[in-house]
């Protein structure tokens, strides 16, 4: 059994110059090419349920199936909550089985946000999950306008909380189709030195160049990077392929297996592009 919390994958990062892939799960088929991926690379792998993931399938069917892979797994897996609204959402995803949730309270006025994390990570680390939180806030392409993390806060919100991982707004954004995100790595550095033993996030990973992600592992504090948009584009394609390969198919089953061997060798990528050389 390799269900994994957050905190067991992501502090030995800190150490090692390496960081951690957290894929955005949206079914069977990806996340178990994840598994399968970071399986062949011999790296820890965070499975990743958002928002869309949850408005499509139940949050019970999504714990016991992300539970499910950990357990079989031959590498540390962590079932991951992703952008949990509230505290009824993340104490739900405790109870079916996620060893990790991120509450985003990203949005609200400091103290807010402050106030709902801490008691999530009290609820969270009585149970024995891990918590992460957001400050600042990563927008999105073509959406919502990102605000930078505030390097004055990060130290206070850290003491405040006892949060396990950071996700940070550096010049990140969520649903990039290209690489041409730019990070602002003074900004970077000044968190960092606020709370150097606290693992960073960066959501919007997809965004993040390949050499760029691998630097900033090496470089820093950054322990974990969300990958979504990338693995997405690759599932597409590969569903297309496999659809107008044989129009007349109609057994989802066969046309869904099709997607899978095209998304681990993507997988192992991003997996392999943050780990030792």
């Amino acid at each position: 059994m390799t269900v994994a919390t957050l905190e067991q994958v992501l502090r030995p990062c800190l150490g090692d110059g390496t960081a951690i892939a957290g894929v955005v799960v949206l079914g069977w088929e990806d996340a178990q090419a994840y598994v399968m991926a970071a399986e062949a690379e011999g790296r820890p792998v965070i499975l990743q349920a958002g928002p869309g993931c949850r408005a499509h399938t139940p949050l019970p069917v999504l714990g016991a199936m992300l539970r499910h892979l950990a357990e079989g797994a031959s590498i540390p897996v962590v079932a991951h909550l992703d952008h949990g609204e509230n505290l009824d959402v993340c104490r739900a995803a405790i109870d079916h089985g996620f060893t990790s949730v991120m509450y985003d309270g990203s949005a609200l006025p400091f103290v807010e946000n402050v106030s709902n994390t801490a008691k999530i990570v009290d609820l969270g680390h009585r149970a024995g999950v891990s918590v992460e939180a957001e400050l600042g806030y990563v927008g999105y392409a073509d959406g919502a306008v990102s605000q930078g993390t505030d390097p004055a806060m990060v130290a206070r919100f850290a003491a405040e909380t006892a949060i396990d991982a950071l996700a940070i707004s550096v010049g990140n954004v969520h649903l990039m189709t290209g690489t041409g995100t730019v990070i602002d790595f003074g900004l970077l550095r000044r968190i960092a030195a606020d709370a150097p033993d606290l693992p960073l996030v960066l959501h919007g990973g997809s965004g993040i160049a390949p050499d760029l992600r691998r630097r900033l592992a090496r470089q820093t504090t950054v322990c974990k990077f969300n990958i979504g948009t990338e693995l997405r584009q690759a599932f597409g394609s590969a569903l297309r392929q496999a659809v107008l390969a044989q129009p007349d198919r109609f057994d989802r089953i066969q046309i869904l297996k099709e997607t899978v061997p095209p998304l681990v060798l993507v997988a192992r990528r991003v997996i392999a592009g943050l780990a030792r050389d």
